[in-house]
């Protein structure tokens, strides 16, 4: 399949590595408003290369588009290539409102067009493993779900972007830039959200309009309770942290790395699991967020080409790659009210 990309920025290179790895894939054109970053990327990477939204999304055999630009941005490119026939991939958050989030899933169903957004890591293998044995009914009834993301931004990151830290383009801060892949495991992990208490500030940086530092109570509906913690304002940075924990066992999901298998019932596999996911955790994207390797993406792009290959739905579809952002504005919400949030919103 030909790929196209819009939006030549850092997550950009990513996606070209991911694409290129699948065998029967390959890049054939990018896009970005600045022609003269769109001339770098398409000339360093044989591809295509444009200006003009228009005129990538005309290039001859263009079959999936992957859209790389600042999140507040996502609804226009997605509508025109929806409108264009292409099928999309669009990276998170798939955008920073529900109403646009909506929009783009709309016209993809109007048009005929898959529509997958970028939730890499539910494809690397320690989480899969987690969510095997959860379905499996290992962990018994869930008690507590916790995730912790405490990163580290400079000022620069944010003075740098431009488009970082605003309310418009970002759509939030710590959480929804950086938490947004730990609170998509997470209510994978543990189910529908049904409601939030939360607090948020800014309290490690200047000049941006979003918080940097927040903290969630969250209670599922299947009853259990939970937490989150997100910043972008802790020195150095720690390693991305899940815990979930039921009657009948519990496991800590540390970036791509199991710290905790634990369970009432042993089973024979319990230890090739552990050998083969409880490794030493890196820092991942904790204080540098280029530090991130290819494979969840070329995992997740993977099972979408084979998707639409076979007529299927991606497993992260529009309406599942929605479901984290609806979490977070539902715990923006409620530290703007003071008042518990319930979902949907």
């Amino acid at each position: 399949m030909d790929f196209g990309i819009i939006g030549t920025g850092m997550i950009c290179e990513f996606h070209y590595r991911a694409i290129s790895d699948i065998p029967g894939c390959r890049v054939v054109a990018c896009m970005d408003s600045v022609p003269e970053r769109a001339r770098v990327f398409g000339e360093g990477h044989g591809c295509a290369w444009y200006g003009a939204l228009g005129e990538f999304l005309v290039h001859p055999g263009l079959d999936i588009v992957t859209i790389c630009t600042p999140s507040g941005t996502h609804l226009d490119a997605a509508l025109a290539a929806a409108r264009a026939g292409k099928h999309l991939i669009v990276e998170k958050p798939i955008e920073v409102t529900l109403p646009r989030i909506d929009g783009i899933i709309e016209a993809c169903e109007e048009n005929g067009v898959s529509l997958a957004g970028v939730f890499m890591s539910r494809y690397h293998g320690a989480a899969r493993a987690l969510k095997g044995a959860l379905d499996g009914g290992r962990f018994g009834r869930l008690t507590l779900g916790s995730a912790y993301i405490k990163w580290w931004r400079s000022q620069e990151y944010y003075d740098k972007g431009g488009w970082r830290g605003t309310r418009q383009f970002d759509g939030g801060g710590a959480l929804m830039n950086q938490g947004i892949h730990a609170i998509d495991l997470l209510q994978w992990f543990m189910g529908p959200v049904e409601s939030v208490r939360s607090y948020a500030a800014l309290l490690g940086h200047e000049r941006i309009e979003v918080e940097d530092t927040a903290v969630a109570a969250l209670r599922f509906r299947n009853g259990a309770l939970g937490v989150i913690e997100g910043s972008t304002a802790v020195y150095p940075g720690f390693s991305k942290r899940l815990e979930i924990c039921g009657v009948g066992g519990s496991a800590v999901l540390e970036e791509e790395c199991l710290k905790g298998w634990n369970f009432a019932e042993e089973l024979p596999q319990d230890a090739d699991i552990r050998g083969e996911f409880g490794a030493a955790a890196g820092s991942g994207a904790s204080s540098d967020p280029g530090a991130i390797g290819y494979y969840g993406h070329r995992a997740q792009f993977a099972e979408i080409v084979g998707a639409l290959a076979s007529g299927k739905k991606p497993a992260v579809d529009g309406r599942e790659a929605r479901k984290a952002v609806e979490i977070i504005l539902a715990v923006y919400e409620s530290a703007e009210t003071g008042r518990e949030v319930r979902l949907p919103l």
